[in-house]
């Protein structure tokens, strides 16, 4: 199937996916652009799903049986075509199986669907994972939407992002090579996470176990954008220093950890779905005017 953008329009809202990555590509509320346009100067990605693992793996390679699988950062789903299954005016289903090229990776039968259902002021995004094979399936899902942050509002304490709890969320970082520290760099306390570029200089925030279904980016310029999740205990905050986005991440999962050797089915906070089992996973973006 060729990958030809889907367009979805509900009331004065727009949003187009394309095929590759089932990936969000514009999103549009009243005239006002929500989603990172792919400026491949900075960023030439929008908001790519990750599957079926999220960052890094250590030695770029994951273990099953024994058997180490080349795996690159993120998945390979965001790099691969998806069937539209379905397509209204308002929504779209996409649907990834195995084939030759994912069992070089990921040696497992799965169906990964994606479905988009768009309203008049947000976008809703509704994963579901199935197990047809005879063994377990492990997986981590992935959410990575960059939102703009123009350069006229990046001002140290303009722009907030807010969490639904007060809870102590300890921080990690990342080292050069996607892999995570067991120990924790520091922590965040409170509801607010004030942005400013400088902070990103050593590359994303990490939040395992982030206590917080709802996160709300409050740009200077104005609105508000609000993230639900149902099933995605962990959120990443990241940028480049010099790029006009922010990206606020949700994931089932975490990278590796940097003296991890173990087997896929060991890696930190991966699910395991039985033969037969299905899992569902869900997130719902809401734009609010100023």
């Amino acid at each position: 199937m060729p990958d030809i953008p889907v367009f979805l329009k509900s009331g004065s809202a727009t949003a187009t996916i394309t095929p590759l990555g089932a990936e969000l590509t514009s999103w549009q509320v009243n005239g006002r652009d929500l989603i990172w346009h792919r400026d491949p100067q900075h960023w030439a990605r929008s908001a790519p799903i990750l599957f079926p693992v999220v960052g890094a793996s250590a030695g770029g390679a994951v273990k099953v049986d024994g058997k180490s699988y080349p795996m690159p950062q993120h998945g390979f789903a965001r790099d691969s075509l998806f069937d539209v299954i379905e397509h209204g005016g308002d929504f779209v289903l996409l649907r990834l199986t195995d084939n030759a090229q994912t069992r070089e990776r990921y040696p497992f039968a799965f169906s990964f669907a994606v479905r988009y259902t768009l309203s008049s002021d947000g976008i809703a995004v509704a994963f579901e994972v199935t197990n047809p094979g005879a063994a377990p399936l492990p997986y981590q899902i992935g959410y990575h939407p960059a939102f703009p942050w123009p350069f006229a509002t990046r001002r140290a304490g303009h722009d907030v992002v807010t969490f639904a709890s007060d809870a102590r969320r300890p921080l990690l970082r990342p080292d050069a090579n996607g892999l995570l520290k067991r120990k924790a760099d520091a922590s965040l306390s409170g509801v607010r996470m004030e942005l400013s570029a400088a902070m990103f200089d050593k590359g994303a925030f990490v939040f395992a176990d982030a206590a917080s279904d709802t996160v709300v980016f409050t740009p200077a310029s104005g609105g508000a954008l609000s993230i639900t999740t149902e099933g995605f205990p962990h959120v990443a905050v990241w940028t480049k220093p010099d790029a006009p986005f922010i990206s606020i991440e949700q994931w089932t999962g975490l990278p590796d950890w940097d003296d991890f050797s173990g087997e896929l089915s060991e890696r930190a906070s991966v699910s395991v779905l039985p033969p037969g089992g299905v899992a569902h996973h869900a997130i719902a973006l809401r734009y609010s005017a100023a």
